[in-house]
């Protein structure tokens, strides 16, 4: 549901970086979140209840029950906010769903399949699917409409449509897009101006042509 980012104020608050679109459902008092923290945190296999949730000048704040001032707020920082998940219920949007929902979808891409979503990673600027595939290990792939345009929970399968080298190497034989063709030997040899007859028929005042460059401003 979010993650906690470090310690607000002297009276236990804490700033949130969230990852629902629905903190006024998910943030409600008495919400009980389990704690994501490293095993040797004091927090480590424990849960914690949400007493309040401010938003200060746009940013959330939490409160939570039993941490009363700042050092006791400190040793949440970084953990990350789980709860529990009813594996039936929907997010009630078109365009989202939770990530038990994407784990173990068949990623396609052209109709063929590339691999399988493993996790889901929350990051700041957004979301990445994590894609395990045969021939490149593990693949991140921003969660966004332009790269992922479908995904079908009925038939199991997420669609992408991500830039070239991806998923594939920079020169792949297996997609003309992404290999460079090769100059025509015949042709160069063709084409090739006979030096002698140059030679004698360029005027001695005349200076070479200039090659002309294609701009790409």
């Amino acid at each position: 549901m979010g993650r906690i980012t470090k310690a607000h104020g002297l009276k236990g608050g804490i700033k949130l970086e969230l990852y629902t679109d629905d903190p006024d459902r998910r943030f409600t008092p008495g919400a009980v979140f389990t704690l994501q923290v490293p095993d040797d945190s004091p927090w480590s296999g424990k849960t914690i209840a949400l007493d309040e949730l401010r938003w200060y000048n746009s940013h959330p704040v939490a409160f939570f029950e039993g941490i009363a001032d700042r050092s006791a707020a400190e040793t949440l920082a970084r953990a990350i906010l789980w709860v529990e998940q009813d594996t039936e219920e929907e997010t009630g949007e078109d365009d989202a769903w939770y990530d038990h929902q994407l784990v173990g979808l068949t990623v396609l891409r052209d109709g063929v399949q590339v691999g399988t979503v493993a996790r889901v990673d929350h990051m700041p600027a957004q979301d990445l699917l994590a894609v395990d595939t045969e021939s490149r290990g593990e693949v991140l792939v921003p969660f966004v409409a332009a790269i992922v345009p479908s995904v079908d929970l009925e038939a199991g399968t997420v669609t992408v449509t991500p830039p070239t080298g991806l998923f594939e190497d920079p020169e792949d034989m297996s997609r003309p897009e992404t290999v460079t063709p090769a100059p025509d030997a015949s042709a160069d040899e063709s084409s090739a101006p006979d030096s002698s007859a140059a030679e004698s028929s360029a005027p001695e005042s005349s200076a070479p042509d200039a090659s002309a460059r294609d701009s790409e401003d």
